[in-house]
Parts: C-alpha cells; sequence; structure tokens
C-alpha cells in the first residue's frame, strides 16, 4: 500500500504503507508512481483542497490498471481556509455531482461512477454528520 500526501510525519507514522511520499499536489500534480500501477487509488476527504482537481485525477487514471478503481469519500466538514471557495457554497448533492464533473473530464468512464450516502445513523441524535463515498472506473 502506496501513499501520497502532504504531512510526513502522518504518513511515516502510518504502520499500513509499504511506501510513501509526501508531496503537495496543488504544487506537481504529478503522482510519483508507474502507469497502470494500481489496482485502487483512495482520495480520503481532501478533493475539496485541490486547486487542479481535475489534473490529479487524470493522473490517478494514468497510474490506475484498465478496470482500476478509483475511490473519492468525502464528507461536508472541512477546514474553511484550505477549502475552494467553490466548494464552500455547495450543498452535499452539488459537491457530488462536481466530483462527478471532476471524474469525467479527468476520462474516467462516466456510465460507471457511482455515489453512496455512508452516514452513520445514530439512534435518538436528530444530526448525522454526513459521509459520501464516489466511486469510478478507468476504461
Amino acid at each position: 500500500i502506496s501513499g501520497t500526501g502532504m504531512n510526513p510525519l502522518e504518513l511515516m507514522a502510518n504502520d499500513q504503507l509499504t511506501d510513501y511520499e509526501a508531496k503537495n499536489l496543488n504544487v506537481d500534480t504529478k503522482l510519483p508512481y508507474e502507469d497502470s500501477e494500481f489496482d485502487v487509488v483512495t482520495c480520503v476527504v481532501s478533493i475539496d483542497y485541490l486547486i487542479k482537481p481535475i489534473e490529479v485525477l487524470r493522473e490517478v487514471n494514468r497510474v490506475l490498471k484498465p478496470g482500476g478503481q478509483v475511490i473519492i469519500s468525502q464528507s461536508n466538514r472541512c477546514f474553511p481556509s484550505k477549502a475552494i471557495q467553490m466548494w464552500l457554497n455547495m450543498n452535499d448533492r452539488q459537491h457530488l455531482e462536481l466530483i462527478n464533473g471532476y471524474l469525467k473530464y479527468a476520462g474516467f468512464d462516466p456510465a460507471a461512477v457511482r455515489a453512496f450516502d455512508i452516514t452513520a445513523k445514530v439512534p435518538g441524535q436528530s444530526y448525522n454528520d454526513p459521509m459520501f463515498i464516489v466511486t469510478a472506473v478507468k476504461k
């Protein structure tokens, strides 16, 4: 399992990873991996911080094997000072539609994009913290 992220200390402490590279994808969108290297790529609650999300997702498409899957998780929680302004002005459905557009323009199969609401429902609580997954498949 390979990891790419901005915080080298977090990456170093993650015992799930076999290798990692600390990198700011807002500065350089190129992923440090070979073409068709992975079966699955995840982006965990970070898509809202990317200033060039389509370019990054094109890189994800490049490093995925044919038929490989990207899994993007997102919620409506974020660091407002780090998220792109457009994201802050959208609701959950609009976030999902935006991610769908990103994936389409990054070359993923539009017929294979799926969105899932995985919000935990807590009995007796009226407030839930929304959480969503969007998946797509490389053509």
